[in-house]
This record gives C-alpha cells, structure tokens and sequence, in this order.
C-alpha cells in the first residue's frame, strides 16, 4: 500500500479513538502505522466478504478499526489501483484488559454498531463458535504450553472445514531479534497493566508442527518488515 493511501486508512481508522482520550488515539496510530501485520492483512486475500471474524486479545479492537477503515476507503472510491479489501465483516473480540474492549466499543460502534463487540474475558474461557475466522495476534505465548495445545484443539474444532485460523508469534530460534523483541514485549504489556510471570514461546517449527498435527494447512510468513524483531505470521487453513 503506497505511502499516501496508507496514511489515508490511518487516518479513517483511527478518527473514531480521537474521543475515547489522546492516549488511546495516539496508541492506535503508532500501531497501525508501525505494526507491518495490518498492510499485510489487506496485501494478501485471505479473508472472504461477510465474514464473521473472533479476534481473541483485542484489545483496542484495532484490527476491526483497520479492516473497517480500509472498507469504507473502497466506498469512497479511493482503492481504485488497490486490491479491494473484504467487505461486511462482522468483529467479536475477547480481551483480558476489559477497560481496553471498553473503548474499543466506544470507538468503533458509534460508526459501525453491531458488526464490532468487544468484550472483557479471558480467551482460554471464550465461546468460540459462530467464526469463520479466528485470530490472535501476539498473544497466544501469554498462555502456558499445555493452555496453548487446548486453545489450539478448540479453534480447530470451532472453526470445522474450511475455516481460517491467523495468529503472529515470535520464533524463539530467532537469536537476538528474538530476544529484543521479548524485552519489548514485556515493556509493552507492563505498560498496559499486564504482570507477566513469563512467556512460552515455542521455535517456529514448533508452532507450525503443533497446527499441523491439527489438521491445519499451514503458511508461515516473515512480519518483521522495518523492525527488529523475529515476528512471523502463520495463515492456518482446516482440512
């Protein structure tokens, strides 16, 4: 997405935070503009029209805030020489911080009303059915491992034949980008209130095997770009 038109999303997507307070406004434009994962989501089709999308971990419920923006960018007529974006997703989000959900909802359902619900919860608790497409960005190693293989199970059961699973995690082979980014990690959730005993992070081999042996088609895509860490961003498809 050139420069330009990006900063047009931007700025659709983050307008509706500028009334829930400067910190969150400011928090949703660093993180959409510096985060390489939310390009990346309309860069490559992956999510169909009208789908019905759980995000667990939320938080601000900035995915729904991207995704939405860059669909009322086509209506505008403004994506001519662009991919179009998918049109008529419906948000449901979990997140552990219920404050965070709060202005998520304050947010965004002004504009969009029913089609985001964000609630406050803990994803290992969270009603999983009713999506085509469940996500978990940078959470997931929040969990311990035998948490993670549980929440893995009732995805795929959640999500049947033909479902999308999308998640980001770190690869903890990846050295010392590796390890800066788990510094950041924890300076990041700290911040948001977050007191973390540790985090269980898995090799990128190890995430992939753990989906394959669900059942998961899975493609592995580096999401590090202009950063230093060791992201990766893994599109899983059931059988």
């Amino acid at each position: 997405m050139q420069g330009g038109l990006k900063k047009r999303l931007l700025d659709l997507a983050t307008e509706p935070y500028r009334y829930t307070g400067r910190f969150n406004y400011h928090w949703a434009r660093g993180k959409l503009w510096g985060d390489p994962i939310f390009a990346a989501l309309l860069e490559r089709p992956m999510l169909p029209d009208g789908a019905r999308i759980l995000d667990l971990g939320c938080g601000r419920g900035l995915l729904a805030a991207w995704l939405l923006g860059a669909e009322r960018l086509a209506a505008l007529g403004e994506l001519r020489d662009s991919p179009a974006p998918p049109a008529g997703l419906r948000f449901r989000g979990i997140e552990l911080m219920e404050r965070e959900a709060i202005c998520g909802n304050q947010a965004l359902q002004p504009l969009h009303g029913e089609r985001v619900q964000l609630r406050g919860g803990d994803m290992r608790d969270a009603e999983l059915d009713n999506a085509d497409v469940i996500t978990i960005l940078d959470v997931l190693h929040y969990v311990s491992y035998a948490e993670q293989d549980r929440m893995l199970d009732r995805i795929r059961t959640a999500i049947g034949a033909g479902g999308l699973f999308v998640t980001r995690v770190g690869d903890a082979d990846g050295g010392m980008r590796f390890a800066l980014s788990q510094a950041v990690d924890a300076c990041m959730s700290f911040i948001q209130g977050h007191r973390l005993a540790r985090m269980w992070c898995r090799p990128l081999s190890g995430w992939i095997r753990a989906l394959e042996e669900r059942g998961f088609a899975v493609e592995a895509i580096p999401m590090s770009n202009g950063t230093p860490f060791a992201n990766v961003m893994l599109i899983a498809r059931a059988a």
